[in-house]
């Protein structure tokens, strides 16, 4: 029976390295409550720009990647992140 998962590396047939896994990224309609106030959380980054607002939330294993089209909700995401969480904004 063949191993549910196999080692990367050479001559393995397996990508190695950091980009190997695509990041998650989740595209919501609505505010979402869970990524940002997740317990293994541990930073967030907020990027701007003229078509929507993405929140990077770095977790223990993953980066997550949020992308908010409505700027109100982006704003009301923004102000309800915990008070732990380190945030930093850019462009």
């Amino acid at each position: 029976m063949a191993p549910a998962f196999r080692a990367a590396g050479k001559g393995s047939g397996v990508a190695a390295g950091p980009r190997a896994l695509l990041t998650p990224t989740l595209v919501f309609p609505q505010v979402p409550a869970a990524p940002p106030r997740a317990p293994h959380s541990h930073a967030v980054k907020i990027k701007k720009n003229k078509d929507n607002v993405k929140f990077k939330v770095r977790c223990s294993r993953y980066l997550y990647t949020l992308v908010i089209t409505d700027k109100e909700k982006a704003e009301k995401l923004k102000q309800s992140l915990p008070p732990g969480l380190a945030v930093k904004e850019l462009k």
